[in-house]
């Protein structure tokens, strides 16, 4: 009798749910029982947590005994935590599994933590902080060397981040403790595969597979088109303009995940539904990471029930959650990225071929084109890439003393583990040394200094400086940088979530905000917890959190300049192109529409002054940074103040003074040449780095937030930090974690490596210079941006309104004339 495939018990689970396996995940299946690790990639929605749940299910099936944690599934999101443990159940439930699925995340009790690391169960769905704090400890070490697999799902989202770091450590900790241990990643939307699967991977034996679905999802992008163009906004309001539209197509579709890019979008647009239709109340959710974990919750039963028709959400919904009833998803307002959209659409049709759907609603005209845009990359597959970060010193350090509060470790063996990773497989021998004297001495400036001692060398092995060490460790793991969080409790004490401090700062008793879906008002704020109570008069006031201004991407940016070459030719791709011509039309008539190689310069009058708008596509980060330099060095010229603004197509400088720059000043202004130099003098990069260094030296444990009940203020924390950073500037001016914060204000604050490429893009075409007697289709969005900064969100808006109909009028006779009068803006 022939021995049967050994896929087909999930063949035969496959076949009595109407599915057959895809050949991505046979594939995967096959790699992980001959032993190899890998990365799975494959747009959301076809079936990747069962390509990599199913050798794990498979082995468990064959084996006569699976006691103890055999399976580790690493998530990004803490939040979506609880749906993938669901997940894992159903499919060992299938098969009569009888193996626990449990949860390790900051949401599970330290009792609940602690009986699982004396009982482990079966599979431990955990993030990557938590697996920091579970290797931390000495009596995790034998359970965790049964382990066979460990899973990261989402790879790609902690990919090019320190989160991402800090998992390339913990994996190089478990593969040394369990030897055998096969890796495999989950991956949608990234353009630098090959890249992604060597950083998951580190120095295993083997390049390790790439497995990739045979063909790709199919996508629906379609645009919700304003019914009259001319009096569409011309820059982002709320992006409300269409919520009667938006409201029916909820009401077609049975449920919907409506996407915003911010928390603060979510809450305006959740009370702008409710107060259009308020009986939709008991079916409609929120869901953004501020609210409190039942809150979130209970959206997602909700929505995975049938009992929510729409849930407003933000990133925090992208992934790891299948929910199969989810018809239709919205995306509001551009996604600033192509992955990010095709992440989203996933969510829709979400099981193996079944097609997604996604509808984008424009906050304003221009991000028609970028809706266009994004249809016409996510078709040719040019996705964005996110590259790996290297070796960041204070990550390491933060690693370091995590083994040596699990039983200690060997200086060499921590080294080895280390240089096992992608970020750090070119840790010099002086930088080595330079982390373990400062984890001993805390470096040549605080050697005087006990408390910053937190390990020492006994007998060969690297263990703890004293009990101290442990708790203030603890409660200081992972890399997440973010200010500090205010706590929002109705007096009763149910809690609602957390604002940061930076907005809670500007709230007194009194005032009035949306959060959580409801308007709040303050009663009392202190020590780190405000106290609301529900409030009935309406307000806009919303909070803001960091994270809030993405940069448009790349490879956006690009396919919107192509977009817009096309449409200078009077070529209309599609329905957005078509729906925006008049206004671009508008762009060549008043000013140009610039060409992929031009860089477009807009010069015009106003009651505020001379300004000048430079459109270099490089996204908003960089514009802030080109803002800054073109600005320094005019001024060095000759005396002039300017204010500046920055969006993801250009920037603006405004002055009382003229600025009559011809073609070869504005070439000086924005050279590539002396860039760093220039920068960091135009930007006060000592400030900058101090910030900067402020979450560099919380992650390398130089500084607290503080422990429960007794919570330091984000201002302590920087008073405490740019005290470190003087005396470090002074005493140890090679402090490798200076460095470090000064590259990554360049990095990451500043895009100085996009920005430098720009600039030179810059260099290498022509300027084109433009007089206008007003404001154009591309240099309003700036002036509104900028005054936006200025003035309450209702007297912007109301300013807004009268500026785009006096635009708007001037534009009339259907589009065509171009009356000659002086500009009204300000």
């Amino acid at each position: 009798m022939p021995h049967a495939h050994p896929h087909a018990p999930l063949r035969r689970w496959f076949s009595d749910r109407g599915w057959k396996p895809a050949q991505f995940q046979e594939e995967a299946w096959a790699s992980y029982l001959a032993g190899e690790s890998g990365l799975v990639h494959a747009p959301t929605g076809l079936g990747k947590t069962l390509a990599v749940w199913g050798g794990p299910l498979l082995e468990a099936l064959a084996a006569e005994e699976n006691d103890g944690l055999r399976a580790l599934w690493i998530t990004p999101l803490r939040a979506l935590a609880a749906n993938t443990v669901a997940s894992l159940r159903e499919a060992l439930a299938a098969f009569g599994l009888d193996l626990a699925v449990e949860l390790r995340t900051g949401d599970v009790s330290s009792a609940k933590k602690a009986r699982q690391r004396e009982r482990p169960p079966f599979c431990l769905v955990t993030t990557p902080e938590s697996l920091s704090l579970l290797l931390s400890y000495a009596d995790t070490a034998e359970s965790l060397r049964r382990l066979r697999c460990v899973v990261v799902d989402e790879w790609h989202e902690l990919l090019g981040s320190k989160r991402g770091v800090q998992t390339e450590l913990c994996l190089a900790r478990l593969r040394a403790l369990a030897p055998g241990l096969r890796t495999w990643g989950l991956s949608a939307t990234l353009g630098n595969l090959d890249e992604a699967r060597d950083a998951l991977l580190g120095a295993v034996s083997g390049a390790g597979r790439l497995v990739s679905a045979e063909a790709p999802k199919e996508i629906a992008i379609e645009t919700l088109l304003p019914d009259e163009m001319e009096r569409f906004p011309w820059a982002g309001h709320l992006g409300l303009k269409l919520l009667p539209r938006v409201v029916e197509a909820v009401e077609r579709a049975s449920s919907t995940l409506l996407f915003t890019n911010t928390r603060s979008q979510a809450e305006l647009w959740f009370n702008a539904f409710l107060a259009l239709r308020p009986d939709w109340e008991p079916r409609l959710g929120l869901h953004h990471g501020s609210l409190d974990r039942e809150l979130r919750e209970q959206a997602e039963r909700g929505i995975d029930s049938g009992a929510l028709r729409c849930v407003v959400c933000t990133s925090s919904l992208d992934l790891g959650v299948d929910f199969a009833p989810v018809e239709q998803v919205i995306q509001i307002g551009s996604p600033k990225g192509i992955a990010r959209l095709l992440q989203r659409a996933g969510r829709s049709g979400h099981r193996p071929g079944a097609p997604s759907r996604v509808l984008c609603v424009p906050t304003n005209a221009l991000e028609l084109v970028e809706f266009s845009a994004a249809r016409a990359a996510a078709e040719a597959r040019r996705i964005e890439s996110r590259a790996p970060i290297t070796g960041p010193l204070d990550v390491l350090a933060q690693h370091v003393v995590t083994l040596a509060l699990a039983g200690g470790v060997a200086p060499e063996a921590a080294l080895a583990e280390a240089r096992a990773t992608r970020a750090y497989a070119s840790l010099t021998g002086e930088q080595w040394g330079w982390v373990l004297d400062f984890l001993k001495h805390g470096g040549r400036a605080l050697g005087a200094y006990p408390q910053y001692r937190r390990i020492v060398e006994r007998e060969g092995r690297l263990v703890p400086a004293g009990d101290r060490v442990a708790r203030a460790h603890r409660m200081a793991v992972g890399t997440i940088a973010s200010d500090a969080a205010v706590s929002v409790r109705f007096q009763n004490g149910a809690t609602l979530g957390s604002i940061e401090e930076s907005f809670a700062a500007w709230i007194k008793p009194g005032d009035r905000f949306l959060f959580a879906g409801r308007v709040v008002e303050c009663v009392r704020f202190r020590e780190m917890a405000m106290d609301v109570k529900r409030a009935a008069a309406a307000t806009r006031s919303v909070p803001k959190w960091m994270g809030g201004r993405m940069p448009l991407s790349t490879q956006l940016a690009d396919a919107v300049r192509a977009r817009f070459h096309e449409a200078a030719r009077g070529e209309h791709a599609d329905a957005e192109m078509r729906a925006v011509a008049p206004l671009l039309e508008l762009q060549e008539r008043w000013s140009k529409i610039p060409l992929p190689h031009e860089t477009l310069i807009e010069r015009t009058r106003s009651r505020e002054g001379h300004h000048a708008y430079v459109f270099a596509f490089a996204g908003r980060l960089a514009h802030e940074g080109m803002a800054a330099l073109a600005a320094f060095r005019i001024a060095r010229r000759a005396p002039i103040t300017f204010t500046t603004c920055a969006n993801d197509y250009g920037f603006e400088l405004v002055s009382r003074k003229p600025f009559p720059l011809g073609e070869e000043e504005w070439r000086a202004a924005l050279s590539p040449g002396a860039l760093l130099e220039d920068l960091l003098a135009c930007l006060n990069g000592t400030e900058l780095a101090k910030r900067k260094f402020r979450e560099v030296a919380r992650v390398a444990g130089l500084v607290s937030t503080g422990f429960p009940g007794q919570s330091k203020s984000a201002k302590q924390v920087q008073m405490s930090s740019g005290l470190l950073y003087d005396v470090f500037a002074q005493f140890d001016p090679e402090n490798l974690l200076l460095h470090q914060a000064r590259r990554e204000v360049l990095d990451e604050q500043l895009e100085v490596t996009r920005l430098r490429a720009a600039l030179e893009r810059v260099a290498a075409g022509p300027l084109v210079l433009r007089e206008t007697e007003r404001l154009t289709p591309l240099s309003f969005p700036l002036w509104a941006e900028r005054i936006r900064e200025s003035v309450s969100s209702e007297s912007w808006a109301e300013r807004l309104e009268r500026m785009v109909a006096e635009l708007a009028e001037a534009a009339e006779s259907g589009w065509q004339a171009m009356p000659k009068r002086k500009p009204e803006s300000g």
